[in-house]
C-alpha cells in the first residue's frame, strides 16, 4: 500500500436460488481467492448469501435464520484474511426486513449498511418483501454483539488514513441523490456497491456510465459487483457485470456471463490530491456519520493496473484522432481571436524545419483559414545561421511554400558575428553565450519583421520545453502569442502526424513525414559532416521520460518517489533504472530552477489538463527550491 495504491477486488459467486449453504461455500472460496491474490477490499453482490430473486421466500424464518447464520460463519471465515469483506444478506431487525450489505473484517461483523432505495417499479418489487433503511445510523444487538445499522457508514483504517470505506446497495447509485453522496462529503475515498442488476438491451453501456460519472463527481474509488449466474432466471437474466472506477476512469471491468472476480489497484494519494485542487468538492463541516475502524496491514501492493508510458497520448488510433482534431481547433480558435483582436495584417512564425515551428505554421495556416485570410498573410521566415544544415532548410521552405505562406529569409550570421565583436566574445567559443546569441537575434529578427507587417510574432517553444527551462530567455522564450504553450512534445509530433496523415497534398505530406524523422535540436552548434552535432534529448533527457514525469507531477501531484516507481513500471522495458533516475532527477532541478522563466510566458491555449501557464494553473515562486523532492527521489532509489 506504499504511494497509495490498494488493491480491491469485485466478485461475483455462482450462486442456487435460496441454497444457503451452496452459496456460503462458494463465498468463502472467492474470500480465499480474492484475498490470495492481495485484495484489502472484497465486495460481493447484493443479498448473494441467499440470492437476489428468492421473492416471496424472503418472508420465510427459514430462509431468514439460515442466512444470519451463514452471516456469522462467513464473518468468521474472515479471520486471518487481511481484508475488508462486504456481502449482500436480508437481515430481519425489530420485525422488519431489510436489504443490507454486512462489513466483515478478522472475523467480526463490523456494521450493517441498509439499503436507502427500494425499486418497485418494472421488474423490480423490493417494497413487497423489505422496508425503506433507517434516516440515520444506531447499534443494534446481533449475536452478543452490538453492531451498527443504517446507511452510510464510514469504515476506517488506523494504519492507512486515506483509506475510508462506505457502501451502498445497487438502486442507492441510480437515484437522484445516491447516499454515496454524504459519505464522500465526509471522507469517503473508496464506495462500494452490492448490486443485483438484470441485463437489458443497453443497461451495461448505461451502467458503466453512471458507475464512471458517480466516481467522478465524488472524486472516489468505485467498486461495483453485480449478481450473476445462478440467479433466477424466471423472468430476468444476470450478467455478473462487475465494474471498478477511479475518478471517472473504468480501471477494470468483467466480462459479462462469467462469474468470478476482477481485481485491480486504487490510487488513494492520487483521490485526495484531486480533492485538495477541486475547491467545488466541499466536505461536510460537521460530520454525522458513524466512524468503524477495521483491521488492515501494512505491505506492498504489486501493480497490475495499466499506466501509460505516454500518458499525454491516446493508445487508440481513432481516439488519437479526435483528440489531434479537437487540439488543432482549440490552438487555431485562440490564434483566430488573437488576430482578430490586434487588427493583425500579418502573423510572423520562425520557421526553422523542426518538429515545434512546423505546428506553428500549421495552426496559423488553419487560423487564417477560419478567418476567410489568404494564407500569404503568414510570414515564414527562415533565418539561417551557424547549426542550420541543409535537410531543416529545404523542409523549412518547401513546407513554407506548399502551405501558401510567404517565405522570407534573413540570415543571421553577420549580425550574430558583428554582436560577438561588440561584446568581445570568441567565435571559437561555443558556450551558452554562443547559442543564445543566435536565439536572441532570431527573436529580434521576428518582432521587426512583425512590425514591419503589421503583424504578431507567433511563439512555436512547447510546454516540455517550458518544463524543462529548454528555451532561451528573450529569444525563443518570447512571442506575441505561443500556440503550443501547453502541448507536450510527445503530442507536438502526433499533431505533425496527424495533419500530415490527413492532407490531400502528397508533396507537403513528405516534408512533414521528414520532419517527423529529423533528430530534435536547437542547431545553434555548427554541424558535423553536414549532419545535425546538437540533439536535445542527448543533452536533456528523452522528451517521452520528461512528459511522463511532468503528467503525474502536475497532474496528480505525485512525489518524485512515486513517479520514479511508475516510470520504472510503465517504461522500464525501454529504460534502465539508472537511465529513469537521472533523467528525472534533471527534470525535477531544472524544473525548479528555470520557473523564472515560466513566470513571465506570453498568452497561449491551455489545450489539456496540464499547463504551465503562470496566469491559470501553475503559480509556483520563481525561488522555490527542489531539494525536498530530490531527497524523496533518493529514498525511493534506495529502497529498490
Amino acid at each position: 500500500m506504499r504511494d497509495g495504491f490498494i488493491k480491491v477486488a469485485a466478485a461475483t459467486p455462482k450462486i442456487r436460488v435460496a441454497d444457503v449453504a451452496y452459496n456460503t461455500e462458494n463465498i468463502c472460496r472467492l474470500i480465499d481467492e480474492t484475498a490470495a491474490a492481495g485484495a484489502k477490499v472484497i465486495v460481493f453482490p447484493e443479498l448473494c448469501i441467499t440470492g437476489y430473486t428468492c421473492g416471496d421466500l424472503f418472508t420465510q424464518e427459514i430462509l431468514l435464520s439460515e442466512a444470519r447464520e451463514a452471516l456469522h460463519k462467513i464473518a468468521e471465515y474472515t479471520r486471518g484474511k487481511d481484508a475488508l469483506v462486504f456481502v449482500g444478506v436480508p437481515l430481519a431487525v425489530e420485525g422488519e426486513l431489510y436489504n443490507v450489505a454486512a462489513a466483515l473484517n478478522q472475523g467480526k461483523i463490523l456494521g450493517l449498511t441498509t439499503k436507502t432505495f427500494l425499486p418497485n417499479y418494472g421488474e423490480f418489487y423490493e417494497m413487497r418483501q423489505f422496508r425503506q433503511g433507517p434516516k440515520t445510523a444506531r447499534e443494534i444487538w446481533f449475536g452478543n454483539e452490538k453492531v451498527p445499522f443504517g446507511p452510510q457508514l464510514l469504515f476506517v483504517s488506523p494504519v492507512m488514513e486515506p483509506l475510508v470505506v462506505s457502501a451502498e446497495i445497487c438502486e442507492d447509485v441510480w437515484s437522484p441523490v445516491p447516499p454515496s453522496i454524504a459519505a464522500a462529503r465526509e471522507g469517503a475515498t473508496l464506495i462500494v456497491n452490492c448490486s443485483a442488476s438484470d441485463e437489458t438491451i443497453g443497461k451495461s453501456a448505461y451502467r458503466r456510465s453512471l458507475i464512471e460519472g458517480q466516481s467522478a463527481r465524488l472524486i472516489c474509488g468505485y467498486i461495483y459487483a453485480n449478481a450473476g449466474e445462478g440467479e433466477s432466471t424466471t423472468d430476468l437474466v444476470f450478467g455478473g457485470h462487475d465494474l471498478i472506477a477511479e475518478n471517472g476512469t473504468i480501471l477494470k471491468e468483467s466480462a459479462r456471463f462469467a462469474n468470478g472476480a476482477v481485481y485491480t489497484e486504487i490510487d488513494l494519494k492520487r483521490l485526495l490530491s484531486e480533492r485538495r485542487k477541486n475547491t467545488t468538492f466541499q466536505a461536510e463541516k460537521e460530520p454525522k456519520l458513524m466512524r468503524i475502524p477495521f483491521e488492515i496491514q501494512m505491505e506492498e501492493t504489486k501493480l497490475t493496473r495499466i499506466f501509460s508510458p505516454r500518458p499525454f497520448v491516446p493508445d487508440q488510433e481513432q481516439e488519437r484522432d479526435r483528440r489531434c482534431e479537437e487540439i488543432l481547433g482549440i490552438q487555431a480558435m485562440g490564434l483566430k481571436k488573437r488576430l482578430e483582436h490586434a487588427h493583425a495584417k500579418n502573423a510572423v512564425v520562425g520557421i526553422s524545419g523542426g518538429l515545434d515551428s512546423t505546428l506553428a505554421l500549421l495552426v496559423a495556416a488553419k487560423a487564417f483559414d477560419m478567418l476567410g485570410l489568404d494564407r500569404a498573410g503568414i510570414t515564414a521566415v527562415t533565418m539561417p545561421c551557424f547549426g542550420t544544415t541543409d535537410r531543416t532548410y529545404r523542409n523549412a521552405c518547401k513546407m513554407s511554400k506548399k502551405l501558401g505562406a510567404s517565405l522570407r529569409e534573413i540570415p543571421i550570421g553577420a549580425s550574430v558575428a558583428q554582436h560577438f565583436m561588440d561584446i568581445g566574445h570568441d567565435m571559437e567559443d561555443h558556450s551558452v553565450t554562443y547559442e543564445n546569441a543566435q536565439a536572441r537575434e532570431r527573436t529580434q529578427v521576428l518582432m521587426d519583421v512583425a512590425n514591419q507587417n503589421g503583424g504578431i510574432v507567433i511563439g512555436t517553444g512547447d510546454m516540455s520545453e517550458l518544463a524543462l527551462g529548454w528555451a532561451t530567455y528573450n529569444g525563443d522564450h518570447m512571442s506575441m502569442y505561443g500556440v503550443n504553450a501547453s502541448v507536450p512534445k510527445t503530442l507536438v509530433r502526433h499533431l505533425v502526424h496527424y495533419y500530415a496523415d490527413s492532407c490531400a497534398d502528397e508533396e507537403l505530406k513528405e516534408v512533414l513525414y521528414d520532419v517527423l524523422d529529423t533528430p530534435v535540436s536547437p542547431e545553434l552548434l555548427p554541424p558535423k559532416d553536414g549532419e545535425i552535432a546538437q540533439k536535445t534529448e542527448d543533452l536533456v533527457g528523452p522528451y517521452e521520460l520528461h512528459d511522463f514525469f511532468l503528467y503525474y507531477l502536475l497532474r496528480f501531484g505525485y512525489e518524485p518517489g512515486k513517479i520514479y516507481r511508475l516510470a520504472r513500471y510503465a517504461l522500464g522495458d525501454v529504460y534502465e533504472d539508472e537511465v529513469i533516475y537521472r533523467w528525472l532527477e534533471t527534470f525535477c532541478r531544472r524544473f525548479f530552477s528555470q520557473q523564472f522563466k515560466r513566470s513571465c510566458l506570453p498568452d497561449g491555449p491551455k489545450v489539456g489538463t496540464v499547463a504551465l501557464s503562470p496566469r491559470g494553473d501553475w503559480r509556483m515562486p520563481s525561488d522555490a527550491c527542489a531539494a525536498g523532492w530530490l531527497r524523496d527521489l533518493k529514498r525511493a532509489a534506495d529502497r529498490v
